[in-house]
């Protein structure tokens, strides 16, 4: 007679390590959405930009033109666009800037907007002191209103010779409508 529990044995290892590696890889799936936009905020990858209670002390000389881009979903009824195109700023100095959003439907419509900074190896050292995004704005049916957002660019940022060159980024926003957008990151 043969051993027949030797069999098994390897047929239960197998399937508990092929169930080991699935549920690995289901765990990985539902933690990578939030673990890349760690990522992406702490080193700027991707235009991501950071945040900052307060700007710091030093103002440099070397100056900087920011522009302002806006961008709507079509399925959003709203007009969003930056108040002002552009502004030059001081690296370290704090600046503020509004977006306006008016909601051209006759119902109440929430919406929620993502950001990016370009050329994306300057977003690094684009801190966000004060911003609408990534928190939803509900407006009432034919409502106008001002976004504001604060910001500066990081004192470091004279003194990384990768952008050197640089004389001026983009910040941009694009709206969606809050239910399109928790579906991108279910």
């Amino acid at each position: 007679m043969g051993n027949t529990t030797q069999p098994n044995n390897v047929h239960t290892k197998t399937l508990f390590l092929t169930l080991g590696i699935v549920f690995s890889m289901a765990v990985l799936v539902a933690a990578s959405v939030p673990l890349y936009q760690m990522f992406c905020q702490v080193t700027g990858i991707g235009g991501t930009t950071n945040t900052a209670d307060y700007a710091p002390d030093v103002i440099l000389d070397r100056e900087v033109t920011v522009l302002f881009n806006s961008d709507i979903n079509g399925q959003l009824p709203w007009k969003f666009k930056p108040v002002q195109r552009r502004v030059k700023v001081k690296v370290g100095e704090e600046a503020l800037i509004f977006y306006k959003a008016v909601n051209e439907s006759d119902k109440p419509v929430t919406g929620v907007a993502t950001f990016n900074v370009t050329p994306f190896k300057t977003a690094y050292y684009f801190n966000k002191i004060e911003c609408f995004c990534f928190t939803e704005q509900t407006l009432q049916p034919g409502e106008e209103v001002d976004m504001a957002v604060s910001f500066y660019i990081d004192p470091e940022f004279d003194e990384d010779e990768d952008v050197d060159e640089i004389k001026e980024l983009t910040l941009s926003y694009t709206f969606f409508p809050v239910d399109d957008y928790n579906k991108q990151f279910e």
